[in-house]
C-alpha cells in the first residue's frame, strides 16, 4: 500500500493540471444530469410494491374510488354556521369547488343531499339553496336536519354547529407530475380568494392532496434552506481548523463536485427527489468533508516538520489512504445496506449517499492533492501545531494513567445507558411528519379539534354475493360493527351505508322516526336503495361507498389525536370483533394510508435488522483484514456499535417515542462511525509496528497525529447533520439529530473508551 500510495503521489503531482481540468469537466458532465431532477409529492413513496397494506389499500381503492381530497374547513367568526350569510358563503364555495382541476365531487351541508317523502314519493334535495332568501324557520329546520344527521356531525359540521367542511373528491388522471401541485395552487387560490370576500369567516385548507403537495414542498424546502446552511457551517469551520484559504478553498471545491456528481448521476439514471433523498447532498457535503480534513491535517503537519509542498503531499497520501479507503468502503456499506429497507425512499437515500461518499473518496485522493500541489499553501510555525495537538496530548496522558477507572466507568455507563432503549415506543404519526410551519399542518390541527379526525381506518365488507348488501342480516351487522366503533375511544365518525338505508326506511314510512332502523326485507331494502340512487344528482352518486354489482360496502372510521400504535391496536380489536361476530366472508383487515404508516415502522426494522446485522459482519471482516490484527478489529466493534445503542438510550430516557427513522439509524450510522475508529487504530498500530512503541506509547502517538483532525472532523459531521434537525419534516429532523448524537458519543468513546480497550487486550508484539 506504502508504494502505491507513494506512486499515486508522485503521478498527482506530475499531473496535477490534468487532473484538475479532466476532474472539473467529468464533474460538471455529471452534474448536468441535474437538469431531469424531479421532486416526488405522493405520500406513498414510502411504501413498496409488495406492501401488504399498499396492495390492499389499491384493492379497495380499485373496487369504490382513491380518497384524494381537498378539505375547506369554514369557522365563522361569530361561532355560528347556521346564518344566511355562511350558508351562503358555503353555498357559493361548493359551486366553485366544481372548478378545482380533476374534482369528481363536493360535498358540504348545502348539497348534502336530504331525503324526505311525500305521499308515496321520496324526495331528494340539496339541503340548503338560495341561503340568501332563507327565513328564520328555514335556517332552523336546516340546522335540526344537520345536527341531527350522522353521515355530517364530525365529518361535515361540528356537533355545535360552529365549524363546518368542505369536502371535495379529486381523481388525477396521472398523465403529469405537477396534477397535486396544480390541485394545491388552485385550492389555495380559492381560499385567498374566500379570506377577501369573506372576511367573517376563517377559512382554512387541508386534506390527502394537501398532505401530498407537502411532501413536495418539504422537498424543495430543504434543498433551498438547508444546503446553502450547511455550506455557510462548513466553511466556518473549515476555515477556523484548517487556517488555510487554499486548503479551505480546495475542500469547499472537492464536496461540492462529490454533492453534484451525486445529484446529477441521480437525474441521469431518471430518479427523482423525495423528503428523504433531498438532505443526501447534505449529508454527502457532510461526509466529504473528513476525508478532507485527515489529508489537509496531515500535510499541513508534514510541512510543519520540513518537507516541502511535494513531500508532504506524498506523505499525506501514504498515511491516510489506507484509512481514508476504509472509512469510505464501511460508510458505503452502511448506506448501502439501506436497501433492504421496506421504504424506497430510504434506499433511494443510501445509494445516493454512497455515490456521493466514492466520488468523494476520489476526488479527495486525486483532486485535492492535485489542486493543492498548485495552490500557494504558506508553511505555519510550530506553534500553531503545538496549540492544536496540546489538547490531545492531555488527553492521552489522562486516559493512560486512568485507564481502568475510565475503562469500567465508560463500559459502566454504556450499559445504563443503552438500558434506557427499551423505554422507547415505536410510534408515527404521518400528519405530524411535519411541523407547524406548513399551513397545511395548522388547519389539519384545527379541523381534528373541532370536527373531525384525519387518521382513517378503511374496511371492504363482503356480503358473499351480488347484490348481497340488501341482506338485512347483512346490514345489522355493519351496524352492530359501526355502533362497536362509536364506542371506542378517538373514534370521531363511522361512515356507513347503514345509515343511509335506516333514513330512507323512515322515509318511506312518511318520516316516522319508529322506523329509523334497517329495513326488514332484502327486496324492501334494493328498492329503497335504488329509488334513492336514480333520484341523486350526477357527481354524488354512492360509488365511493358501494361497489358495482351492490356486492359490498365501505366502511370508514375516522379518528382523533391517536398514535400509530394504537391505530394497530383499534384495527386488531375490529378483527377480533369481526371474527367473533360477523360471517366468514366480512373479515378483513382495515386499510388506508394512515393504517399504512401505523405498519411501516414495524416492517422496515424487521427488513432492516437483517441488512444491518449483514453490514456489520462485512464491516467487521473490512476492519479485521486491514488492521491486519484480529484481536483489536473485533474488539473495535465495541466502541462502534455502543454509540447507536446509546444515542437510541438517551432518546428513550429523554424523548421516548421514535418512528420510521429509528428503522435505519443503526445502518446509516454504523459505516460513519467506524471513521474515527480507524484513523485511530491505523496510527496506533502503524505506532506499534513500525515505532515499536508499547500500548501506552502507541495510545499517545495516536492523540497527537491523528486527535485534532478526529475532534474536526466529528464537528464538521455533528454540525451537519445538526443542520438537518432543523427540517421541518420530522423524519429527517429526527435522523439528523439522533445521527449528530450518534457521532459525537463515537467520538468519546473512541476517545477514551477505546484507547484503554485496546491497551487492556494488546499486550505482546503486533
Amino acid at each position: 500500500m506504502d508504494r502505491f500510495t507513494i506512486q499515486l503521489g508522485e503521478f498527482v503531482i506530475r499531473f496535477r493540471w490534468y487532473i484538475v481540468i479532466s476532474t472539473i469537466i467529468l464533474a460538471s458532465l455529471a452534474a448536468s444530469g441535474g437538469r431531469f431532477l424531479t421532486f416526488t409529492n405522493d405520500s406513498r413513496i414510502y411504501f413498496s410494491k409488495e406492501n401488504p397494506q399498499l396492495q390492499a389499500l389499491e384493492a379497495l381503492e380499485g373496487t369504490y374510488n382513491k380518497e384524494d381530497n381537498l378539505l375547506f374547513i369554514l369557522a365563522p367568526k361569530d361561532g355560528n354556521v347556521f346564518t344566511r350569510e355562511t350558508l351562503a358563503a358555503i353555498e357559493q364555495l361548493t359551486r366553485d369547488s366544481w372548478q378545482i382541476p380533476f374534482s369528481s365531487r363536493v360535498d358540504s351541508l348545502s348539497n348534502y343531499q336530504h331525503t324526505y317523502a311525500e305521499e308515496d314519493d321520496l324526495i331528494v334535495e340539496d339541503l340548503a339553496t338560495e341561503s340568501v332568501n332563507l327565513s328564520d324557520q328555514d335556517i332552523d329546520r336546516i340546522k335540526h336536519i344537520a345536527l341531527a344527521e350522522p353521515l355530517l356531525v364530525n365529518r361535515i359540521i361540528s356537533p355545535t354547529g360552529h365549524v363546518t367542511a368542505v369536502n371535495i373528491l379529486v381523481i388525477k388522471p396521472g398523465k403529469s407530475i405537477d396534477e397535486t401541485v396544480q390541485v394545491a395552487k388552485y385550492g389555495r387560490q380559492m381560499a385567498d380568494d374566500f379570506r377577501e370576500q369573506f372576511p367573517e369567516i376563517d377559512i382554512h385548507l387541508t386534506g390527502g392532496i394537501m398532505i401530498d403537495n407537502a411532501f413536495g414542498e418539504a422537498s424543495q424546502n430543504d434543498i433551498t434552506t438547508l444546503v446553502p446552511a450547511m455550506y455557510i457551517t462548513l466553511l466556518l469551520i473549515m476555515a477556523i481548523s484548517l487556517r488555510s484559504v487554499s486548503g479551505t478553498f480546495a475542500t469547499l471545491l472537492v464536496i461540492v463536485f462529490a454533492m453534484m456528481t451525486a445529484v446529477g448521476i441521480t437525474g441521469w439514471l431518471g430518479k427523482s427527489l423525495n423528503p428523504s433523498t433531498v438532505n443526501a447532498p447534505t449529508i454527502i457535503l457532510t461526509l466529504a468533508v473528513a476525508d478532507s480534513i485527515h489529508i489537509l491535517i496531515s500535510l499541513f503537519h508534514s510541512m510543519r516538520e520540513g518537507k516541502n509542498k511535494q513531500e508532504a503531499i506524498c506523505e499525506s497520501l501514504r498515511i491516510n489512504m489506507q484509512p481514508v479507503l476504509i472509512t469510505s468502503v464501511t460508510t458505503a456499506v452502511g448506506f448501502l445496506s439501506m436497501n433492504f429497507s421496506d421504504a424506497p425512499p430510504f434506499r433511494e437515500l443510501g445509494n445516493l449517499v454512497a455515490i456521493g461518499i466514492i466520488a468523494a473518496f476520489i476526488l479527495s485522493t486525486t483532486f485535492l492533492p492535485a489542486l493543492m500541489a498548485i495552490l500557494p499553501v504558506r508553511r505555519k510555525q510550530e506553534g500553531s501545531e503545538a496549540a492544536l495537538s496540546k489538547p490531545c496530548d492531555w488527553l492521552a496522558e489522562l486516559v493512560v494513567k486512568r485507564k481502568d477507572q475510565i475503562f469500567w466507568g465508560f463500559l459502566t455507563l454504556g450499559v445504563v445507558v443503552t438500558a434506557g432503549m427499551f423505554r422507547i415506543e415505536l410510534d408515527d404519526d404521518f400528519i405530524r411528519y411535519f411541523d407547524e410551519r406548513y399551513d397545511f399542518r395548522q388547519a389539519t390541527d384545527f379541523a381534528e379539534k373541532h370536527i373531525t379526525g384525519f387518521n382513517v381506518i378503511e374496511y371492504s365488507l363482503e356480503s358473499g354475493e351480488s347484490g348481497g348488501i340488501n341482506e338485512p342480516r347483512y346490514l345489522e351487522t355493519i351496524e352492530s360493527f359501526a355502533n362497536w366503533y362509536r364506542s371506542q375511544p378517538n373514534v370521531s365518525h363511522v361512515y356507513t351505508v347503514t345509515d343511509i338505508m335506516k333514513r330512507l326506511n323512515k322515509n318511506m314510512h312518511q318520516d316516522d322516526p319508529a322506523y329509523y332502523k334497517i329495513p326488514q326485507g332484502r327486496e324492501l331494502a334494493a328498492q329503497y336503495l335504488l329509488l334513492y340512487e336514480m333520484s341523486l344528482p350526477f357527481g354524488l352518486d354512492t360509488n365511493n361507498i358501494i361497489n358495482v354489482d351492490k356486492s359490498s360496502t365501505r366502511f370508514v372510521v375516522r379518528l382523533t389525536d391517536v398514535t400509530s400504535k394504537e391505530l394497530r391496536q383499534m384495527d386488531d380489536k375490529a378483527r377480533e370483533w369481526l371474527k367473533a361476530n360477523a360471517p366468514e366472508n366480512m373479515f378483513t383487515y382495515g386499510t388506508g394510508l394512515s393504517m399504512m404508516f401505523a405498519h411501516i415502522s414495524e416492517r422496515n426494522i424487521k427488513s432492516m435488522l437483517g441488512a444491518s446485522f449483514g453490514a456489520l459482519i462485512l464491516i467487521s471482516a473490512i476492519l479485521i483484514l486491514a488492521l491486519r490484527n484480529f484481536r483489536i478489529g473485533l474488539a473495535s466493534l465495541i466502541p462502534n456499535l455502543a454509540p447507536a445503542l446509546m444515542a437510541f438510550g438517551f432518546w428513550g430516557i429523554f424523548v421516548g417515542q421514535v418512528g420510521l427513522v429509528v428503522s435505519i439509524l443503526a445502518a446509516l450510522t454504523l459505516g460513519i462511525v467506524v471513521d474515527d475508529t480507524v484513523h485511530f487504530l491505523s496510527k496506533y498500530l502503524w505506532a506499534r509496528r513500525h515505532y515499536k512503541m508499547e500500548p501506552e506509547d502507541a495510545v499517545r502517538y495516536a492523540f497527537h497525529t491523528v486527535g485534532t483532525a478526529l475532534w474536526v472532523t466529528t464537528i464538521v459531521l455533528v454540525a451537519g447533520f445538526l443542520v438537518l434537525s432543523l427540517s421541518g419534516f420530522s423524519l429527517n429532523s429526527d435522523m439528523g439529530l439522533m445521527t449528530a448524537l450518534t457521532i459525537f458519543i463515537a467520538l468519546v468513546m473512541d476517545f477514551l473508551f477505546l484507547p484503554t480497550l485496546v491497551m487492556k487486550i494488546d499486550r505482546g508484539t503486533i
